[in-house]
């Protein structure tokens, strides 16, 4: 029976390498597949998945109202498709992530989702959250602190290389916007940043002479 796969890891961690990687395996074996990435994230620019090691490939992009069953359906009607691949996966839709359950459960076709867990703040994003509750199989790819523990948190931070504890969930940056920790750096991190950000200035009276 297909499957539906839920990769997660921090920032920098390899996602899109693996994921092109598992595309090229199944098309080197005559296998067709169906890549997909977000529309918001156009880093690579519009429609391309591409790694930090040089690798890219072309892909359908998805935003909030993209029904990706259909796309699907669609594709496989005219030429057999093998498996399904989705970059970015956090940016899918609760109705999203049910499309790609029965993108397995009804067309039979396995669907690989790459994605992030949580935001910078440490909160799941909605794909996330409901892939680690409909996936049949979890994977976590591991990526590594300064610390040399096992990094699951993604750190923002500012133009001065300092943590950052308030702004919209999405914000697309790589290596210049977030750094990939342990929980307790990032937890660390981000203590600081909160009170950094409450502090108010001393008035005149309240300066030491």
């Amino acid at each position: 029976m297909a499957k539906l796969y839920f990769y997660y890891a921090s920032m920098n961690a390899g996602k899109s390498t693996v994921l092109l990687q598992s595309s090229f395996n199944y098309r080197e074996r005559g296998m067709r597949t169906l890549l997909f990435t977000a529309a918001i994230d156009d880093r690579a620019g519009a429609g391309v998945i591409a790694s930090r090691i040089g690798l890219e490939a072309p892909a359908a992009v998805f935003g909030r109202e993209t029904d990706i069953h259909a796309q699907v359906l669609a594709a496989h009607s005219e030429q057999p498709v093998h498996c399904v691949l989705i970059d970015e996966a956090q940016f899918l839709t609760e109705a999203q992530v049910w499309q790609c359950a029965r993108i397995c459960d009804q067309l039979g076709i396995p669907v690989l989702a790459y994605g992030l867990r949580t935001d910078f703040l440490g909160h799941l994003f909605e794909g996330s959250q409901w892939l680690l509750a409909l996936a049949d199989v979890l994977n976590e790819i591991k990526a590594v602190c300064d610390c040399g523990r096992k990094a699951i948190m993604n750190l923002r931070i500012d133009a001065q290389g300092r943590a950052v504890a308030t702004g919209d969930q999405t914000e697309i940056g790589g290596n210049d916007r977030y750094v990939a920790l342990c929980r307790r750096h990032f937890t660390a991190a981000l203590a600081g940043a909160t009170l950094a950000s409450h502090a108010l200035p001393r008035s005149s009276e309240e300066t030491p002479a």
